[in-house]
């Protein structure tokens, strides 16, 4: 199967990202699964801290600068999700599954 060249797919991704378009899909396949009976809303959150790599702390302060601002629909934190700790740089991920094992929702904090 062929998608075509690296840079009209991420071309897409990132208009999609911006215009909230993933955001919409997953909220309406989580509607039609809910409507057929597919979810049970018994809810299990956990979350992971994953050391960031030594050279995550190199992007720009102000990401409005770059020539393409990063993040989509939402503003993108100053952090970007990079926290200290005794670790160094860290990353929290949060993810929320019911009990299909389906993912409902995904966040990324500051470790």
């Amino acid at each position: 199967m062929e998608y075509g060249p690296w840079q009209t797919v991420y071309g897409l991704f990132r208009r999609w990202q911006r215009t909230g378009v993933w955001g919409t899909v997953l909220t309406g396949l989580q509607a039609r699964a809910d409507a057929c009976g597919l979810i049970t809303w018994e809810v299990n959150v956990d979350s992971t801290i994953c050391r960031a790599h030594q050279h995550a702390a190199g992007a720009r302060r102000d990401g409005q600068t770059q020539k393409e601002p990063p993040g989509g629909i939402l503003a993108e934190p100053d952090d970007h999700a990079l926290g200290r700790s005794r670790g160094g740089l860290t990353t929290k991920i949060h993810l929320a599954c019911e009990q299909g094992q389906r993912p409902l929702s995904l966040l990324v904090t500051a470790g």
